[in-house]
């Protein structure tokens, strides 16, 4: 007869069972945040096909070639960087400097700069007008159009002007900027590799976000709104979830950051305009 106390048998059973409880629990959140990532994925998939940004698309084509405004003009012979009237592969190169209005634009304020010059509208009043309303629409409109003229494309932003360098350099600092009564910046969302709010995946744009992800992305369509936004809209909300103030329409801070995320997402595939919760 055995008198030797059975516990010490049992603890390598108890053992393996804790250690096998732990690896299923592991497996078990695994699996659900991976089937959470792929169910957004195929739902974004589902309603690619008919992304309600070709209605916008379709608006800003029409809004490029009709004259308006008080000069009665087309914005047809709009340089957006690569000559007069070119729209093909230009907003892959967006923000960059333009000797005409000696500043870096992005895609945006450019348009605005050509809203005034070639067809007499106001560029500050639109600047100040509320997104989605009046002349906002059409610039909203007018980026999709440009940026779905370069689709696929290789993202490409210059850094070959001193002032190009200079708001990498400005963009840089403020995407890492601290502050606010919630002590965010913007890399407290997107300065690290898979991060996610909501279900939503955050893009790490420190570096290149891949495809169709971060900077590649937008101008997109929120599901969420139901409305059209552009990089300057999300940086704007982005300022808001900071609780900073809002930034001014087509500011240095908000180029700046766009040429900093731009540059990051170089060899990336342009996606916009593209679908978003």
């Amino acid at each position: 007869m055995n008198l030797e106390n059975p516990m010490p048998r049992r603890r390598p059973q108890l053992a393996t069972v804790l250690t096998l409880g732990l690896a299923l629990a592991s497996s078990a959140a695994l699996a659900q945040q991976k089937s959470a990532a792929d169910g957004i994925a195929e739902y974004r998939a589902m309603l690619a096909d008919g992304n309600p940004a070709e209605l916008f698309i379709a608006k800003g084509e029409s809004l490029w070639t009709e004259p308006r405004g008080p000069k009665k003009a087309s914005l047809s012979q709009c340089d957006l960087g690569l000559g007069a009237g070119v729209v093909k592969g230009a907003w892959a190169q967006l923000p960059r400097w333009f000797a005409d209005t000696g500043r870096v634009q992005d895609l945006e304020s450019r348009l605005l700069s050509c809203m005034e010059t070639l067809q007499g509208f106001n560029a500050a009043e639109i600047a100040r007008t509320p997104f989605g309303k009046g002349e906002q629409a059409s610039v909203e409109a007018l980026a999709a159009y440009v940026s779905s003229e370069s689709s696929g494309m290789k993202i490409n932003l210059p850094q070959r002007h001193p002032e190009e360098k200079r708001l990498y350099a400005l963009g840089q600092r403020a995407f890492y900027f601290r502050g606010g009564p919630m002590d965010f910046a913007c890399a407290t969302c997107h300065g690290e590799a898979g991060k996610r709010i909501r279900l939503q995946d955050l893009p790490d744009l420190r570096s290149n976000p891949g495809d169709g992800v971060g900077f590649a992305a937008w101008p997109a369509y929120r599901l969420s709104s139901g409305e059209l936004w552009t990089m300057q809209r999300r940086l704007n909300d982005c300022f808001r979830q900071q609780r900073f103030p809002y930034p001014g329409f087509g500011s240095e801070i908000t180029v700046a950051l766009g040429v900093y995320m731009g540059v990051n997402a170089n060899g990336a595939a342009a996606a916009a305009p593209s679908l978003k919760r």
